[in-house]
């Protein structure tokens, strides 16, 4: 009933005419690739500091403070705290400072607080109440 072939081997009952598929190639992700933003869902509810070197998508509410590389504000999310990152997008609300390279607030965006930037992108229909003040370095000292 069950043969002692070795898994790579054909089948020498099989028929000559059929070509075993090739084996798949899994290839590791280069050394330097980014991984994946860690995704905080619409259900949640964070108290406290959020630390990370990489991205990260908020979709939830976050009660505390968030230090990123790539930080996404989701349309339905809402942060009090302070927020710093390189690049900021914000789509939902924001009471707090906002610290970063690169900030960018879409037209669902609702910031209450200041912003000190590198560059910043307001695009029409954002609600900001606070002020803006461009620095070359708007993360050191933080």
């Amino acid at each position: 009933m069950f043969s002692k072939l070795k898994i790579n081997e054909p089948d020498p009952k099989a028929d000559d005419t059929t070509t075993a598929a090739p084996a798949p190639d899994f290839k590791a992700s280069p050394p330097n690739a980014m991984p994946a933003a860690s995704v905080l869902s619409c259900d949640l509810l964070i108290t406290g500091t959020l630390k990370t070197t990489g991205s990260i998508q908020i979709e939830g509410q976050i009660d505390g403070d968030i230090h990123a590389h790539l930080l996404t504000v989701g349309a339905d999310a809402t942060i009090k705290g302070v927020v710093i990152a390189d690049d900021v997008v914000i789509n939902g609300r924001v009471v707090g400072c906002v610290r970063g390279l690169k900030v960018r607030l879409t037209p669902t965006a609702h910031v209450e607080g200041d912003i000190v930037h590198k560059v910043i992108a307001i695009e029409s229909g954002a609600y900001f109440e606070g002020s803006a003040q461009r620095q070359d370095h708007p993360l050191t000292g933080v």
